[in-house]
């Protein structure tokens, strides 16, 4: 299966694309965790991995967090992994110039960097650092009015809808609405590490000082081309 990419292009070399999502047990990277990762990998245009995997927390799983993604303890138990080996896989395929991609980046790169923080402390930082970074949220709201969930890009963009809230298949969506977003407009490549950031509540911690973060205002329709986010 091949999608052109091929405009992303980081000092001559074709970059490798990870299409990746989490599921956790809360929204704070410094207590909470990661439950399950997914990774849809693309290189020189051809799917080559779908990786998805449960982790073990050794915690009680909150109840909350099981309503929404259908995820239990049972299942993290049965069929979950220890955190180091989600750590050790992420440090094999997160090759330096790989491009990740993610829908409210901001959120799942805090978690992926405080989970290789706990097993490779003095190598997370520049893991993390040695990617490029592409997060769809900020993209769609250069286009559309709120609401800009991924379920509602799905909807925009008539996309087939998944099981939300399960990783794995929120990276299929995404790998989606990627193309329905390339298709529109092609000027992805110009958001590569740049995050907008609601105004009224600031960026969002950590700060990550290989992002440009940029204050993003509400938007009624798709800007143009001379105003989108990444313009000086």
């Amino acid at each position: 299966m091949l999608f052109d990419f091929k405009y992303f292009y980081w000092g001559g070399i074709y970059i490798k694309i990870i299409f990746f999502d989490t599921e956790t047990t809360g929204l704070n990277c410094n207590y909470c965790k990661i439950i399950e990762l997914a990774m849809f990998t693309l290189e020189n245009g051809e799917i080559t991995e779908e990786y998805d995997k449960f982790i073990k927390i050794n915690e009680k799983l909150p109840h909350g967090i099981t309503q929404i993604t259908g995820i239990t303890e049972d299942m993290l138990q049965n069929e979950g992994v220890d955190e180091k080996i989600i750590a050790q896989d992420l440090k094999e395929r997160l090759t330096p110039n790989t491009l990740m991609i993610a829908h409210n980046a901001q959120f799942d790169l805090s978690f992926i960097h405080s989970l290789l923080k706990r097993h490779y402390p003095n190598e997370a930082d520049e893991i993390v650092a040695n990617l490029n970074w592409l997060d769809t949220v900020t993209v769609f709201k250069d286009r559309k009015k709120y609401p800009h969930k991924l379920i509602d890009a799905v909807h925009y963009y008539g996309i087939e809808e998944v099981n939300f809230h399960r990783a794995i298949d929120d990276t299929k969506a995404l790998f989606e609405v990627t193309k329905a977003l390339k298709r529109e407009r092609n000027d992805l490549a110009e958001y590569i590490n740049i995050f907008g950031y609601n105004p009224k509540y600031g960026v969002g911690r950590p700060v990550f000082p290989f992002i440009e973060y940029k204050a993003q205002y509400y938007c009624y329709s798709i800007r143009p081309s001379d105003e989108i986010l990444p313009k000086k």
